[in-house]
């Protein structure tokens, strides 16, 4: 599964984990949200990088003592029509302001990528080839924008304040 990171195709560091696997010692790995939280000091003692494979009917809140432990957090979108991971994605971003990788998995498709960019995603498995090659393209369709979201950049209201003269700005 071809993995998206900073316009580009990249190898994905992580190993996900199935739940009756022994942790290794060693190399970035991805957990299940039951597997990490029945004993997340054992998950996070490690010494290499240790992400979450969180789903979309829980919690976030259920994260917040680790956040700052996590290298990174995986939201699974179970199907296209499906948005909860949206909204966890702009809490872990913008409330709880994780800076760890951000990583959408499940149904993820180019349609959306625009989206979960502005969601604040920053990682991306897809299924097919043809969409990860298609990504810096999408990614780059639209540069201005209304709504502000995870993603920090600047809208296009703020975008002309600061075209403004020093004192009409106020």
């Amino acid at each position: 599964m071809p993995l998206v990171k900073g316009n580009a195709i990249v190898t994905d560091e992580f190993v996900h984990l199935a739940d009756d696997a022994e942790i290794p010692a060693d190399g970035a790995v991805l957990v299940s949200a039951e597997r990490f939280l029945a004993d997340p000091e054992k998950a996070l003692s490690r010494k290499d990088k240790t992400g979450v494979i969180w789903p979309n009917n829980r919690d976030v809140d259920d994260l917040l003592p680790y956040l700052g432990r996590l290298a990174a957090v995986a939201l699974v979108f179970p199907v296209f029509r499906d948005g909860r991971a949206y909204t966890q994605a702009r809490l872990l971003r913008e409330r709880y302001k994780f800076r760890g990788e951000l990583r959408a998995t499940g149904q993820v498709l180019r349609d959306q990528f625009v989206f979960m960019l502005r969601a604040g995603f920053d990682a991306f498995e897809v299924k097919k080839q043809s969409d990860a090659e298609a990504f810096a393209i999408v990614a780059k369709r639209y540069s201005v924008f209304y709504q502000p979201t995870g993603d920090g950049r600047v809208t296009a209201f703020h975008r002309r304040l600061m075209h403004l003269p020093e004192g009409v700005r106020s």
